[in-house]
């Protein structure tokens, strides 16, 4: 199957196109087009995000199944528990939203995701999800331990659609406690879902589960629609976590 080709401003092929287990590149939906704001909008409205490597064209994805976290099944581990009331109790510890959107996506561009040698998140990305956060789209979820960034993670939403992009860590447990700060933020404001876009033992571990790509796509649309919550973390929002059942 030939792969559709997109020039700058060009609609995407429905995400339902994208190429199936036949093909050698599952997922895969088209090539080109431009990493502008309107065109990642677009593309994270309908199921569809950008993953490509150096010396490559820009490749535009639609998993099935996709891989999504409900924060209702977020496993909250004892250790990952002990951590957070820990964390909690320590006044030199904290969660922030958007205070340092360019070191955490360079943080994460420095830090493969699992079972790859090298990074997705080259140049064009990084200044690609800069934009898109300036525009209040992307975010970054920050661990932050005596004044200092200790791990994090950044993601796009739509509504109240959360895309879940990259996660490093400077401190064992920095990344887990923010996606524990995310997820807590998501159930305080009735988030549904995270979209983790593939699956991976790490966040199987912690809940995420794949879902049929049409499932998922329709839930985005209607999400995306919804009213955008205020990106800001407060700490009343952990108990949201810490005040439902240990997971085994």
């Amino acid at each position: 199957m030939k792969l559709p080709w997109l020039d700058p401003g060009d609609p995407f092929p429905p995400a339902g196109e994208a190429w199936d287990e036949s093909q050698p590149a599952p997922g895969l939906l088209a090539a080109g087009g431009a990493l502008d704001v309107p065109t990642l909008k677009r593309a994270y409205s309908g199921g569809i995000f950008p993953w490509f490597s150096e010396g490559q064209p820009i490749l535009w994805w639609s998993t099935d199944p996709r891989m999504v976290l409900f924060p209702g099944e977020f496993r909250l581990h004892r250790s990952l528990r002990k951590t957070l009331q820990k964390f909690m109790e320590d006044p030199r510890c904290e969660v922030r939203f958007d205070t340092a959107f360019d070191e955490v996506i360079r943080a994460c561009a420095g830090s493969p995701r699992e079972g790859q040698s090298g990074t997705w998140i080259v140049p064009p990305m990084v200044q690609a999800y800069e934009a898109f956060h300036a525009a209040g789209f992307a975010h970054s979820v920050e661990t932050w331990i005596d004044g200092q960034l200790a791990g994090g993670l950044y993601c796009v939403s739509l509504g109240q659609a959360v895309f879940g992009e990259s996660m490093f860590t400077r401190v064992p447990d920095a990344s887990k406690v923010a996606l524990a700060g995310l997820v807590a933020f998501c159930l305080h404001h009735g988030i549904e879902c995270i979209d983790c876009q593939q699956n991976t033992r790490h966040l199987a571990s912690l809940g995420a589960r794949e879902i049929p790509r049409k499932e998922f796509v329709a839930a985005v649309a209607k999400r995306a629609r919804r009213a955008t919550p205020r990106w800001k973390f407060d700490s009343v929002y952990w108990s949201e976590l810490l005040l439902r059942k240990p997971a085994a």
